[in-house]
């Protein structure tokens, strides 16, 4: 996967799309952490478009329309929404199939825990539909950008058992491909799921659902 997907706002150039939501040090400290752990994923991430605001609109919150319906089976793009990195990952049937295996070995299967997933999204798959996985890129631990693993088993120094995910570099914490944390490590909940709605078959809004309102 190339870690150097770009996404085009109409208002200004190319911007990183991992890039986590904090312009301080630490920012461009997490964001080289990732790009350092990227060159182990297995499948490519397509250039995206949206119909972006302006910097000063994603800075105050506003929707990011994003269009689903060219994202590759197997594959992930990026875009930016209040300044913070969101994947969005077309999940292919096998790697749905790996979410059932990895419900023994995830701390919160089910997302219960409050905080970090709506209530459409409370289920096994962590999305509305399940081949579409919406989540904000940002480890619940101390913030860093975590990078993407897909291929499984032990590549990249990862587990005989691994199924694909994504790693944080900073502290070890491990996600599957639903956002869901891996039990005993330091992240204390599942990676973020953002409120998001349907469009139509092809393209969702992020920002916006049935309780936050554009």
């Amino acid at each position: 996967m190339s870690q150097n997907t770009m996404v085009h706002g109409d208002d200004e150039g190319a911007v990183p799309t991992n890039l986590p939501p904090d312009p301080s040090r630490r920012f461009w400290v997490t964001t080289a952490c990732a790009l350092g752990g990227v060159a182990g994923v297995a499948t490519a991430v397509p250039f995206v478009s949206t119909f972006a605001p302006s910097a000063k609109a994603r800075a105050a919150g506003a929707p990011v329309e994003v269009n689903v319906g060219d994202i590759p089976l197997g594959q992930m793009i990026t875009v930016e929404w209040r300044g913070k990195p969101v994947w969005i990952i077309h999940r292919s049937k096998e790697q749905l199939d790996g979410l059932k295996v990895n419900d023994p070995l995830v701390a919160d299967p089910q997302s219960k825990r409050p905080g970090f997933t709506p209530k459409y999204a409370e289920n096994e798959y962590r999305s509305r539909k399940p081949e579409l996985f919406v989540c904000v890129g940002i480890c619940t631990h101390l913030g860093c950008s975590p990078t993407a693993h897909f291929e499984t088993g032990s590549a990249d120094g990862m587990p005989g058992n691994w199924e694909g995910g994504f790693l944080c570099p900073c502290h070890g914490s491990t996600f599957d491909l639903a956002g869901r944390v891996f039990k005993n490590k330091p992240a204390p909940d599942n990676l973020e799921v953002p409120p998001y709605q349907y469009l139509s078959d092809a393209r969702i809004i992020i920002g916006v659902d049935e309780d936050n309102k554009a």
